[in-house]
């Protein structure tokens, strides 16, 4: 063991701001796998996936200095990073007109995570402890709500997008989404 693998996530991410390249490798040691799972549920095939999850580490070295030390978890900003460039992606393949525009100030804004201070922190640890009761938490809400969250989160639809592929209301759609996640968390809470 190294002395990087003795560090904290937190630890590792103030390595990465001063710009310590051991320390951007012990967090894809740490992380890669887990990001590339989510990626590859999102991206359209594997070259794709491989390719987003290179673009979030090299936004990371870029990027590092829009992280917030004091409110973000490591955790929940790495997956949040990889889940937005990855939707980001996958919307790019949609629709033409978003192909050209892709620079810093857009990276910025829709790319890097804005992580609320009301959520609570999550770490790895934590996240695998409460897999079992997140998935039975998910397997209890109606097909519906199932693939409206499905949609959102890893298709990257908006609600007005939503709407229109299923036909239906936009405001049918936001209220679905809402009892989705209601639902979502009591039945997490509950379990």
């Amino acid at each position: 063991m190294g002395k990087y693998s003795n560090l904290t996530d937190n630890e590792i991410m103030r390595k990465i701001a001063k710009y310590d390249s051991r320390a951007l490798e012990e967090l894809y040691d740490r992380y890669s796998s887990l990001l590339y799972t989510v990626i590859k549920k999102i991206a359209p095939d594997e070259n794709s996936a491989e390719s987003i999850l290179v673009e979030v580490f090299t936004i990371i070295w870029r990027k590092i200095d829009k992280y917030d030390f004091k409110a973000d978890s490591p955790y929940t900003w790495l997956v949040t990073l990889a889940r937005n460039r990855a939707v980001d992606s996958l919307r790019r393949t949609r629709s033409a007109s978003e192909t050209n525009y892709y620079n810093d100030e857009y990276e910025d804004y829709f790319i890097l995570p804005m992580l609320s201070p009301q959520i609570d922190s999550l770490d790895l640890e934590t996240a695998l402890k409460i897999k079992p009761a997140m998935e039975k938490a998910l397997a209890k809400l109606t097909d519906t709500q199932k693939y409206v969250i499905h949609l959102a989160y890893y298709e990257g639809y908006t609600i007005k997008e939503i709407a229109q592929k299923i036909n239906i209301p936009v405001e049918t759609v936001r209220q679905k989404i809402m009892t989705a996640v209601v639902n979502l968390k009591e039945n997490l809470l509950s379990a």
